[in-house]
């Protein structure tokens, strides 16, 4: 009996770690258009280095994106690059946000 109760503590115990884990897992993948270095934004679709060095220096002119959207005023990113990477992109401001509703 006490090696049934053991194990379903063991296994409470790691669904709960598991269950408090998944918002850290839920950016993987994301990327960060605010930090990103040239050859993570190549990742992007219909990104290539041309384009991301223009992302890069868009920023550090600007100061940074404070929306995904925002990508389209860097010059040859249009609405056709943006909806193909909308769910990828992320900014920094919203990550923050994300951890403080958690």
């Amino acid at each position: 009996m006490r090696i049934r109760t053991l194990k379903k503590g063991i296994h409470l115990l790691l669904g709960l770690l598991f269950l408090m884990g998944m918002p850290v897992f839920a950016d993987q993948g994301k990327i960060n258009i605010n930090t990103a270095d040239e050859k993570q934004l190549c990742q992007l679709k219909r990104i290539g280095p041309t384009y991301a060095a223009r992302i890069v220096e868009y920023r550090e002119k600007v100061g940074g994106f404070k929306a995904p959207d925002e990508i389209m005023k860097v010059q040859g990113v249009g609405s056709k690059t943006f909806e193909a990477n909308k769910d990828m992109i992320i900014v920094q401001d919203e990550m923050a946000a994300d951890v403080k509703k958690e």
